[in-house]
C-alpha cells in the first residue's frame, strides 16, 4: 500500500445513505489555511490522462500549505468501460437532470462539494481532440479542437472575488507551461468559451456551474492526439503545479518530471487486497486467473491504487485500474472459515521468517511453509501424491509447473491455507 503523510492526507468516501451517492475524495490538508484547490477528474471516461494525472497527483504529492482535494474518478463506471458516458455525458448535467438519470447522485454530490464555502478555485481535467489554434493550420490544428488548452467561460468573475480574473490567469498558467514543452508542436492557448452568450452545450457543464456560483473554474484539456498516456499526465500535472504556484500553495512531489519517470508510475497498478484474506500482486500479472478462493456473495475488494476497480460479468471479476483491464478472477466459492492464524512461519532461504497473511513475500532459492496445527497448506504449482497437506515441504522454483505461475514471468504464486475445508487465506510467493 502506498504511503501517505497523515498530516496533509484524508481518504473521504461521501456516502450518503438517502442518496446512495459515493464519490472518492483525497483531502490533503494543512492547518494553516481554509483555501483550498479542489481538482475533479474523470468525469469522462475515456480521458485517461485526467484520471491519471489525479491519482499521481493523490499519491506522490505532499501538499505544504493551504489544501488540495481531489475527486481522481468522478464517473468510475465509464472509465472502466473507456467510454465518454455509459449514461450519457455527465459533463451536460449541471443545469438540469431528468429525475431518474443514473448520473443524479453523482452529480448532486459534485455540486455540493463544488459550492463549499472554502472552495477557491476548482480545476476540471480532460483529454480533448486535436490541438486549438485560433487559427485554422489543418484537420487537426484548428479553433474546433479542445487539446491544449486551459478553457474558460468568461474572462472575469465578480472584482472582490480573489481569483476571479480568470483570463489572466488562464494566461500565466498557459506562458508557463509553454516554457516547458516536450516539443514545439505541444504548445497551450487559452480557449474562453463565452458561454453565457455563445456556448449552449457549456452552459450545461460542471465548471459553468462553478461560474454561477461565483467559483473561479477552469478546464485543463490536453491533447487526445498526444503520442502516449505519459506525456498527456505530464501536461495535466504541469498545469496543476502552476495554479497551486499562483494559490501560493506549496508542495514537493517525491519524482522528477519527465515523461520517462512517469511511465513507468503508470505502468505500477498495485495490488488487490479481498475479503482481506487474500492478496494479488497486479505487476506483470496474467490476464486471467482460475479458481480463485471467494465468498459467493458480499466479496470486499481493497484495491492499493486509487483509481482501482471491479464489476462482476458472467460470474466472473474483472479488475480495472482506470480504464486498464488488469485480470478476470474466476471464482472457486468456499465458506470462510473463523479464528485463522493471521501470519505464518516460513522457512525462506535457510532462513525463518514471519509473513503476515494475505500478503506477499520474496525467495531467492527455496522455501518451506512451516506446519500449524489444524491448518492445511495447499501450494497451487505443486503436486505429490498422496500428499494432503504441503507444509513442512522444502520447495524449489522447479518443483512448481509454472503454467500455476499468476505472473507472466512465472516467478509468482500461490499459496493457500485452509481450516478443514474452509478457506483461511491466500498469499504470493516471489521468485527472485
Amino acid at each position: 500500500m502506498p504511503f501517505f503523510p497523515l498530516k496533509t492526507l484524508l481518504i473521504i468516501t461521501i456516502l450518503l445513505s438517502a442518496l446512495q451517492a459515493k464519490i472518492q475524495l483525497i483531502k490533503k490538508e494543512n492547518n494553516d489555511s481554509n483555501s483550498t484547490l479542489l481538482v475533479i477528474a474523470g468525469i469522462h471516461g475515456n480521458e485517461p490522462g485526467s484520471y491519471f494525472a489525479a491519482s499521481i497527483l493523490a499519491k506522490h504529492y505532499t501538499i505544504l500549505s493551504k489544501n488540495v482535494w481531489i475527486v481522481p474518478n468522478l464517473n468510475e463506471a465509464s472509465i472502466m468501460a473507456n467510454r465518454r458516458g455509459i449514461h450519457g455525458d455527465m459533463n451536460r448535467k449541471f443545469a438540469a437532470m431528468r429525475r431518474y438519470d443514473k448520473d443524479r447522485k453523482i452529480v448532486t454530490q459534485i455540486k455540493k462539494l463544488i459550492t463549499l464555502p472554502n472552495i477557491d478555485v476548482v480545476l476540471n481535467l480532460h483529454d480533448g481532440h486535436g490541438f486549438y489554434r485560433k487559427k485554422s493550420e489543418g484537420r487537426i490544428y484548428n479553433p474546433a479542437a479542445w487539446g491544449q488548452t486551459c478553457v474558460i467561460d468568461q474572462c472575469s468573475l465578480k472584482e472582490e472575488q480573489e481569483f476571479g480574473n480568470l483570463n489572466n490567469i488562464a494566461t500565466t498558467v498557459k506562458n508557463n507551461i509553454n516554457r516547458q514543452l516536450l516539443q514545439k508542436h505541444h504548445s497551450f492557448n487559452v480557449k474562453n468559451t463565452k458561454t453565457k452568450y455563445f456556448d449552449k452545450a457549456m452552459q450545461l457543464s460542471l465548471t459553468y456551474y462553478a461560474i454561477r456560483h461565483n467559483k473561479p473554474a477552469f478546464a485543463i484539456e490536453t491533447s487526445k492526439n498526444l503520442s502516449s498516456l505519459s506525456e498527456k499526465v505530464f501536461y495535466q500535472l504541469l498545469a496543476i503545479e502552476e495554479f497551486m504556484k499562483i494559490m501560493h500553495i506549496d508542495f514537493i512531489r517525491d519524482f522528477s518530471m519527465n515523461p520517462q519517470n512517469l511511465e513507468k508510475m503508470l505502468k505500477d497498478y498495485g495490488s488487490v487486497q479481498i475479503n482481506d484474506n487474500l492478496f494479488i500482486n497486479f505487476h506483470d500479472i496474467k490476464k486471467y486467473l482460475s479458481y480463485i478462493p471467494l465468498k459467493s456473495t458480499g466479496n470486499n475488494f481493497k484495491f492499493s491504487h486509487l483509481l482501482g476497480n471491479f464489476k462482476k460479468v458472467h460470474g466472473r471479476y474483472v479488475l480495472y485500474v482506470g480504464n486498464k483491464k488488469i485480470t478476470t478472477l474466476k471464482p472457486q466459492y468456499f465458506k470462510m472459515a473463523k479464528n485463522c492464524p493471521d501470519s505464518f512461519d516460513v522457512m525462506v532461504d535457510k532462513h525463518k521468517i514471519s509473513v503476515p497473511k494475505a500478503s506477499s513475500f520474496d525467495v531467492k532459492t527455496d522455501f518451506k511453509i512451516l506446519r500449524q496445527k489444524g491448518i492445511r497448506v495447499n501450494i497451487i504449482g505443486y503436486h505429490a501424491r498422496n500428499v494432503k497437506n504441503e507444509s513442512n515441504i522444502n520447495i524449489k522454483r522447479k518443483d512448481l509447473n509454472s503454467r500455476f505461475s499468476i505472473d507472466k514471468g512465472k516467478k509468482a504464486y500461490r499459496i493457500e491455507f485452509y481450516k478443514k475445508d474452509k478457506f483461511c487465506s491466500l498469499s504470493i510467493i516471489n521468485f527472485k
